[in-house]
């Protein structure tokens, strides 16, 4: 029995087997197609090529030949040159992308990355273990679960100052539903893209964030009250959930990773450099984004329902609230103000009554009694008090603060100041004459 050629794979060897039975007339042409899964003709063929040229008629005859539709080095030399000049950065998959939608070329995600790999514009990737987290099956339909989170990260590079994304993300389709870039992760920004939102879908069944004080009040001793983000899901009957790790979340999780890496690179490409550029970016984005990433939902039904507050009353509902009782004068102190509540009829019926102080992120004040609002004028105004910040508002208050230092001049004082008066007196040893 002959023995297999130099250079026959395994797969080769094993058909030669099956090629020599079949020419010996052990084993029948059909039963040869069954365990090699080749047609009764490619048999045929197999057993004329064995029998005109030997073991050697079963080695590929493309092997070692150039494909007819390899890419010219021309053109990849082109490639690569736009990828060092414009997308040196990229990882092979967005980098495909805009090569595939600006540039036209033609090229498959794995070649690209084997070409950048090859030259040094990509590494691959090492795994390494990390813990296993079981995973949660996905909502069934849009609307039933929204996680919530923000995202500090340098969104413009050295082209602007860092500030944070604020990543709303539905959990059925992994459909970005709002996005909002704002200076720091505050409950203001919260409300202020829950309010977008609200307004554009309508209200979901239930938000999941993490255990940010936003959230959820996180001291022992004050368990039980609320947040003001939390007070306004409750009365809009959208229940807040809070994870207990950043796993639990994945997926906005997740979406967080994509969007440093993708859109971040789309901000650079179009010139944008400021937080209001960016928020008018944000919807055309968006909108690709999802075409990408997101899935049809399991169950085609919209969970979302609708506001049954009218805007006036959904703007008190995303302020903070604070309640205050009205002394016997029909006065109240909110942030070093004093403010007199109008006259209510002679026998003072609002005397000692809860009232709950709305205050808008814009500074505006509204009274509520027993769901009335009450008319007021401004008694006497101090100084404004000192914000509590966290560790995710910190930096923004330093910077303003930083900001405001700059802009004002330098204190210089009048001549006839007792520090000039005792430099220019007589008897002062700066202004006697040297002798």
């Amino acid at each position: 029995m002959a023995k297999p050629e130099e250079g026959m794979t395994l797969r080769e060897v094993d058909r030669l087997e099956v090629i020599r039975e079949v020419v010996g007339k052990r084993l029948v042409q059909r039963e040869a197609g069954e365990r090699l899964r080749l047609s009764v003709r490619q048999v045929k063929r197999l057993v004329r090529r064995y029998r005109e040229l030997g073991a050697k008629g079963l080695i590929s005859g493309h092997r070692g030949r150039k494909a007819s539709n390899a890419i010219a080095p021309e053109v990849r030399a082109e490639i690569l040159a736009v990828m060092r000049e414009r997308y040196e950065d990229f990882s092979p998959t967005l980098a495909w992308e805009k090569l595939s939608e600006v540039h036209s070329y033609r090229v498959s995600v794995e070649t690209l990355r084997k070409w950048m790999a090859e030259a040094g514009l990509w590494r691959w990737k090492k795994r390494r273990g990390m813990r296993v987290h079981h995973s949660r099956p996905q909502r069934q339909a849009v609307g039933e679960l929204v996680q919530i989170d923000g995202s500090p990260h340098r969104w413009f590079e050295e082209r602007g100052p860092s500030c944070t994304l604020i990543v709303f993300i539905d959990d059925a389709t992994s459909r970005l539903m709002a996005l909002r870039f704002v200076e720091a992760e505050t409950t203001e920004a919260y409300m202020r893209t829950l309010r977008g939102y609200l307004d554009q879908y309508g209200r979901p069944v239930a938000i999941y964030s993490d255990k940010h004080s936003i959230f959820r009040v996180n001291q022992q001793d004050r368990e039980g009250e609320r947040t003001q983000f939390t007070r306004a899901l409750q009365t809009l009957d959208i229940q807040p959930i809070h994870a207990n790790t950043p796993q639990a979340k994945g997926r906005v999780e997740r979406a967080n990773e994509t969007l440093q890496d993708r859109l971040v690179k789309e901000l650079r490409l179009c010139g944008i450099h400021s937080i209001d550029e960016a928020n008018a970016f944000l919807p055309k984005y968006m909108a690709d984004h999802n075409r990408r990433f997101a899935r049809p939902p399991h169950n085609p039904h919209d969970a979302h329902r609708p506001v049954l507050h009218d805007p006036d009353s959904l703007d008190l509902i995303v302020s903070c609230h604070s309640t205050r009782k009205l002394s016997r004068n029909l006065t109240l102190r909110y942030r070093n103000r004093e403010y007199q509540v109008l006259n209510q009829g002679k026998d003072y019926r609002l005397r000692s009554s809860p009232v709950t102080v709305c205050e808008d992120f814009d500074g505006r004040v509204t009274l509520l009694c027993q769901g009335k609002t009450l008319d007021y004028r401004l008694l006497a105004q101090g100084p404004t008090p000192i914000p509590v910040d966290d560790e995710k508002s910190l930096h923004r208050t330093v910077d303003t603060a930083r900001g405001l230092q700059r802009k004002r001049p330098k204190y210089k004082p009048s001549p006839d100041h007792p520090w000039n008066r005792w430099r220019h007196s007589p008897s002062s040893p700066v202004s006697q004459p040297p002798r």
